[in-house]
């Protein structure tokens, strides 16, 4: 009780020192359940169900972070967010442009698109995005380049010339992690509604 009166404290105060934000992190992060998702190729439906759930989380921690003055650690957990969301519901869209088959660690055999699914690696998000914006709509691939922007970002962090990253001020920061942010939270109510 006590920690978590003095964390709070530090969030009104938006505290800077790298100690005072590791704390926050890890008062903010032990809120947070801890989800196991189930594979895709396992149990679909759980699968959705878990990732509707995770881009929830994602999408608050991020607005919680952004409230901390955690700019970074923002941007990453509304990335995660809509890596999170992308794909999930449109699997058997994406199975014509990802056919065949890949083998996982551990040796066994799944369709590719499920691995993709299950993965999102970050380097198809924007192909999925664009493969994906006909049916989930133009603002989907819109929101893709922001979510990569951030991932970026939270790397890079600010640069004034804008050599190393797309931000010079904190508050393209702010306003993007709340717009992504705000697109997930509605994207997971319209995919609740027609799971």
């Amino acid at each position: 009780m006590l920690l978590q009166l003095f964390v709070r404290s530090i969030v009104k105060r938006k505290a800077d020192t790298l100690h005072s934000q590791a704390v926050v992190v890890i008062y903010i992060c032990r809120m947070s359940p801890v989800i196991e998702l189930e594979k895709p190729w396992r149990d679909p439906q759980k699968y959705l169900e878990g990732r509707l759930m995770e881009a929830t989380y994602e999408a608050d921690l991020a607005l919680r972070f952004l409230d901390a003055g955690l700019y970074r650690n923002a941007a990453g957990k509304a990335f995660q967010a809509f890596k999170a969301l992308l794909a999930m519901k449109y699997r058997d869209a994406l199975a014509q442009r990802y056919p065949g088959r890949k083998r996982l660690r551990s040796g066994r055999a799944v369709e590719a698109v499920d691995w993709i699914v299950a993965v999102m690696p970050t380097g198809l998000m924007l192909e999925v995005a664009r493969d994906l914006s006909q049916l989930a709509g133009r603002e989907l691939l819109h929101y893709a380049n922001t979510a990569l922007n951030l991932h970026e970002f939270q790397y890079n962090c600010l640069d004034k010339p804008g050599v190393l990253s797309r931000y010079a001020r904190p508050e393209s920061v702010a306003e993007d992690v709340k717009a992504l942010a705000q697109y997930v939270g509605e994207a997971v109510e319209r995919l609740r509604g027609t799971a």
